[in-house]
């Protein structure tokens, strides 16, 4: 299960990368089309929130922090949102692999949803947001970048 995890974590963000490489032109990561929500570069910045806050800190003990907010709000580079997704593949990568494996089968430390789940659970879950964010930032790019 943990090179399983491991694996499929490191190759949906390899994904999540060509997906923002293909942006044409860097101004459009940040354009909401008519009828979406969120930016492409905001929903990236949410991704690695996301997953550097619930696997690196929660599970790895790593300094960052999260701030949900701006994830939504600021802008960056093209480059910068490559190199975190870069950063963000080995922290995930390398926590997960550094795990006793007698955790995935542990109560995860964070009550997200209201009750109690075990680790493996919340981690294929977090597979599941990442792939949910993955297909809508694939949508707005074929939107923007084709029209």
């Amino acid at each position: 299960m943990q090179k399983s995890l491991s694996a499929v974590f490191e190759k949906d963000l390899i994904r999540l990368k060509l997906e923002i490489e293909a942006y044409n032109n860097e101004e459009k990561l940040w354009i909401k089309a008519e009828g979406i929500n969120n930016s492409a570069g905001n929903l990236c910045l949410h991704i690695l929130g996301n997953l550097n806050n619930y696997i690196g800190t929660i599970l790895g003990n790593t300094d960052y922090v999260r701030n949900r907010p701006a994830e939504f709000s600021e802008k960056t580079t093209k480059d910068q949102l490559l190199k975190s997704i870069d950063d963000t593949t080995e922290i995930v990568k390398n926590i997960i692999l550094g795990l006793d494996s007698s955790v995935f089968d542990q109560t995860y430390p964070d009550n997200v949803f209201g009750h109690e789940m075990k680790t493996n659970y919340f981690l294929i879950h977090l597979l599941g947001h990442l792939n949910y964010h993955l297909g809508q930032i694939n949508y707005h790019r074929r939107i923007l970048c084709y029209n």
